[in-house]
């Protein structure tokens, strides 16, 4: 049986979606998954990651392997991808449909981060509607949220109230993301106590149970 693929979509710019493709990889890793990851992004930035990855733990220890596909050929790629490991996790890049079209085709899941403001929120709609066109399950994932912010709440009740499903975990907005990516690491494994590594361990294991019950 082939592996699982997650498709990571949001035509909005800047909603840490790369970020998240990273730190879903290695939460899945860890797990004792094999993990490859699929950058269609033109920028390359999932690449550059894994790039300083496997500078950090070698090549013949790195623990995700790494593809890279543009436009249809990101469907092939996965699926091929998906046949010698149990997750795929593909990052598409903002503001192309025909980028993300075929990766958005080949999910079992498309995790879809939101930030939790009105203009990503009016920006996410176009993502919804090409993944309702591909018939693909999607989650949404509250993204970079401001805990005591009185805006957070608002939205969060708007973005339930597309009708879509969302993550009953959301991520907060921590520097210790960023920080982490920028080594080639997560924060699962930088600060593997903290509140960071707890809301990831969270998101994988009510994606895992999206993916087995679908």
């Amino acid at each position: 049986m082939d592996g699982r693929i997650i498709t990571l979509a949001q035509q909005k710019g800047g909603s840490g979606k790369t970020t998240l493709a990273a730190h879903l990889a290695v939460a899945f890793a860890r797990l004792g998954h094999g993990v490859a990851i699929l950058d269609v992004d033109p920028q390359g930035s999932l690449g550059q990651w894994f790039e300083r990855r496997e500078a950090h733990f070698g090549p013949e220890t790195i623990d995700i392997s790494f593809g890279t596909a543009s436009g249809w050929g990101a469907r092939r790629e996965a699926h091929g991808l998906a046949r010698n490991h149990d997750i795929v996790i593909v990052d598409t890049p903002p503001k192309s449909d025909t980028e993300s079209r075929s990766a958005i085709e080949a999910a079992n899941l498309v995790v879809v981060p939101v930030q939790p403001t009105q203009i990503d929120l009016w920006a996410t709609d176009p993502t919804l509607q090409n993944i309702a066109r591909e018939g693909t399950p999607s989650l949404i994932v509250l993204n970079r949220v401001v805990q005591r912010a009185g805006l957070t709440g608002e939205m969060i009740e708007a973005i339930q109230a597309l009708g879509r499903d969302t993550a009953a975990t959301s991520l907060g907005n921590r520097v210790a993301f960023a920080a982490s990516i920028g080594r080639g690491l997560s924060v699962q494994e930088t600060e593997p106590s903290g509140k960071g590594a707890q809301e990831i361990t969270a998101l994988t294991d009510e994606i895992q149970r999206r993916l087995n019950a679908g």
